[in-house]
């Protein structure tokens, strides 16, 4: 079959992989120009490290995997509360078998995997412009106004999905919003952290401060909580203002906020889910955050997206007549039980044993 993906990312790339794999001709188009470099850590767990490992990339993501030696939380005037060297907040127990690695490393080795000789095909710097569908096929348009017909399109295009939007209606029907914006860059090492995090909150605001490999480099999550905001999503600058405006006053603000501004890889969004009756319509479907979103809060949206990219293409590959029934049913449980774990414990995170029994609830054959 010829199939369209939506989205370079974590899920796109593994179901791209797989696709692949089971024969089918796949066309992955990305609105960047590239893959988007930095990115915060995010977490190979559970059914996820299955996957990994049959791609061929597990040995390498423990190979490129953060070393954290443990993290601080301080309070309004930098005096410290509480120390670990036992867990983080970022990536749970030190000792766990979960691998802690860097978004842009991983789906750089998600993208690397495999024959190069059978790798679908990437097509950065366009987007889908509108879908068209039959009992056969979905005939596509492309904003660079190229044309073109395939046998199913997925989404894999992140929490404010363009696919979505285009199959299913607008956003606003299935997004529910958690009460927090976050937004994450990287800044001057100025607090001299080695392999460290530093976290702080304070009423509705708050920061988490890691270093890892690069010791001038340290990342910065800063966010801070509130009810929906209408805000452009490809307006960096608009964005920085909400940030400013809310965190100013937080503990080490200007210095941050003084890096933001200068920070060229900056990203913001909301915490929210992404809730749906059914994932997919005739010959489109959604996988990822594009369907199930949790939430960073949960810990597991790097996860709920490989398992569910796997799961769809092996579902394709068998009879793509009734795919996406199966694919609903095998992976609907998993996503409720770990969309449970980002309200479970409200501003403090899910608990560890949470996330991991979680993680762990779905069998891949």
């Amino acid at each position: 079959m010829r199939i369209l993906v939506s989205g370079a990312s974590i899920g796109g790339s593994v179901l791209a992989y797989w696709l692949r794999r089971h024969g089918h001709d796949v066309t992955v188009v990305e609105r960047a120009p590239a893959p988007r470099r930095g990115g915060q850590p995010v977490d190979i767990r559970g059914a996820a490290l299955t996957v990994a490992a049959r791609m061929g990339v597990l040995e390498q993501a423990r190979a490129l995997r953060t070393h954290m030696r443990g993290m601080s939380m301080v309070d309004g005037d930098g005096n410290e509360i509480m120390r670990s060297t036992e867990e983080t907040i970022s990536g749970g127990r030190l000792d766990s078998p979960d691998v802690e690695i860097v978004r842009y490393d991983l789906v750089t080795l998600l993208i690397g995997a495999g024959d190069t000789g059978h790798r679908a095909t990437f097509r950065y710097g366009d987007s889908i412009a509108t879908l068209t569908q039959d009992g056969e096929g979905v005939d596509v348009t492309f904003e660079s106004g190229g044309r073109d017909r395939y046998d199913h399109v997925i989404g894999a295009d992140s929490l404010h999905s363009n696919v979505r939007g285009l199959a299913f209606g607008e956003e606003a029907r299935y997004i529910e919003h958690l009460g927090t914006y976050v937004s994450i860059f990287s800044a001057e090492n100025f607090l001299d952290l080695d392999r460290w995090q530093l976290w702080h909150r304070s009423g509705a605001t708050g920061f988490g401060i890691l270093n890892d490999r690069d010791p001038a480099v340290m990342l910065v999550n800063l966010g801070f909580e509130a009810g929906p905001i209408d805000y452009d999503h490809h307006d960096t600058g608009q964005q920085k203002r909400l940030v400013e405006q809310h965190c100013a006053g937080v503990y080490l603000g200007p210095r941050l906020l003084e890096a933001m501004w200068k920070a060229d890889d900056f990203y913001f969004d909301s915490m929210a889910q992404v809730k749906m009756e059914r994932w997919s319509t005739g010959r489109v479907a959604l996988v990822g955050d594009a369907g199930y979103c949790a939430s960073p809060l949960s810990g597991q949206g790097t996860s709920l997206a490989m398992v569910g990219a796997y799961v769809l293409a092996e579902e394709l590959s068998g009879s793509p007549a009734t795919a996406y029934d199966r694919y609903e049913e095998r992976m609907r449980p998993f996503v409720e039980l770990n969309q449970a774990l980002a309200v479970e414990n409200p501003g403090q995170g899910a608990a560890p044993e949470s996330v991991q029994t979680a993680a762990n609830s779905i069998t891949l054959p």
